[in-house]
């Protein structure tokens, strides 16, 4: 096995690991940081699907109590409980709908450098313009949201299919628009990833299933898959830590950053993104 390709693994299952549950846009990252360390061939699909996967399980086993009352209250028929899982699948809807139809247009013309690098400066910007405005909190709790909220949220979401928006930074940011605290937007984005990411993996397997060589792959998308697990695990503690007292006027201006960096190293020469 090339050790420089099981090194590119470990690289980008931590780049995944650290960046999928902040609004930074992991998908972003993982096709700039892909397209510099030139691993975009075919098998790469399904290594950045098998990644995103450990990320989310991360979070499944970070949730696993708060996921087993809901199990526990659907089949007890807990009211709390179903109007919290009825609330995920609300806010889960319009991505779902959204990504069937537009998937193909999506992955062929906008998964690229220079197109993520213009979304991180736009999402950067978005970002520190929602921090500005007069921040009024109504919602503390993800138990205390209606079905409305949910819903705008998850339309919200659905903005994050262009690749750079990201994921997080959509629910997160969206949630805060629709008057959620920062902590009650950041853990209904983290459960909400839960059926998004699911969805969208079991979708891509799918679609890209033929890709996959497990005699060749395997020990390349163990190391990836590890490495984004662990580095999930200690991202989505350390978020919620850093939310409690801080805005996120930091990752817009990180988002900015690198999106400007991706744009004059094309614009210089220094860096071809087109391979």
């Amino acid at each position: 096995m090339d050790s420089q390709l099981l090194l590119t693994a470990l690289i980008l299952g931590i780049v995944e690991g650290l960046t999928e549950f902040l609004p930074v846009s992991s998908t972003g990252h993982l096709i700039v940081v892909g397209s510099l360390l030139g691993y975009t061939d075919e098998s790469s699909k399904v290594f950045k699907i098998v990644i995103q996967l450990a990320a989310i399980l991360a979070v499944c086993w970070d949730y696993r109590s708060r996921i087993g009352q809901v199990v526990e209250g659907l089949a007890a028929h807990d009211p709390a409980q179903r109007r919290f899982a009825g609330h995920v699948l609300v806010a889960f809807l319009p991505a779902a709908v959204l990504g069937v139809m537009f998937h193909g247009v999506i992955k062929t013309y906008l998964f690229n450098p220079l197109t993520v690098a213009g979304a991180l400066i736009f999402g950067g910007l978005l970002i520190l313009y929602i921090e500005k405005r007069a921040y009024h909190p109504r919602i503390h709790s993800v138990d205390a949201m209606t079905w409305q909220t949910a819903l705008k949220v998850g339309f919200a979401q659905a903005l994050a299919m262009f690749p750079g928006i990201s994921r997080a930074g959509a629910t997160i940011m969206g949630g805060l628009v629709f008057g959620l605290s920062r902590k009650t937007a950041t853990e209904f984005s983290f459960f909400l990833a839960i059926p998004t990411m699911l969805a969208a993996t079991v979708y891509d397997l799918y679609k890209n299933w033929q890709l996959l060589s497990l005699e060749h792959d395997l020990p390349v998308f163990a190391v990836g898959f590890a490495a984004s697990f662990v580095a999930a695990m200690l991202t989505v503690k350390a978020l919620l830590r850093f939310v409690a007292n801080h805005t996120f006027v930091v990752f817009a201006w990180y988002r900015i950053a690198f999106g400007l960096v991706v744009l004059l190293t094309a614009y210089a020469g220094w860096v071809d993104w087109t391979h």
